[in-house]
């Protein structure tokens, strides 16, 4: 999966809670976000404002969500654990080691694996997006 195809996918579940989202699809948003805001900042100091990153962040707060409720996910997590981040400093690096775990092979209680594929097919379903 692309940076261009990540983003799009993102957006395109904007509110999608469910299922999984592979590693490759998270990190390009993460990107994407990251991109955006230094931009919005830039902007922001510009005209002496601060509307524009509070809208800019309230647009991309469900998307960045649910992509990374989708991730724990993949790494056969509940999204529950979306809420370690709540603890200071700690729980931003377990939520970064999470994220950068490979995904759980075939199928698990969220769906098929977006990278291996179901494990109807003996795991070797065909890969989406080119199977990057």
């Amino acid at each position: 999966m692309n940076f261009g195809q990540a983003v799009q996918s993102v957006l395109s579940q904007y509110v999608g809670f469910s299922g999984r989202a592979r590693r490759s699809e998270y990190w390009w948003f993460f990107l994407f976000n990251m991109i955006i805001a230094i931009a919005v900042s830039i902007v922001d100091a510009a005209i002496g404002s601060m509307i524009l990153g509070i809208v800019v962040t309230l647009v991309l707060l469900l998307p960045g969500i649910a992509v990374t409720l989708r991730r724990l996910h993949d790494t056969g997590r509940t999204g529950w654990w979306i809420f370690i981040a709540a603890v200071p400093i700690i729980g931003a690096v377990v939520l970064i080691v999470f994220a950068c775990q490979d995904s759980q092979p075939g199928d698990n209680q969220y769906g098929p694996s977006p990278k291996y594929g179901s494990s109807a097919y003996g795991g070797a379903a065909p890969q989406r997006n080119g199977g990057v």
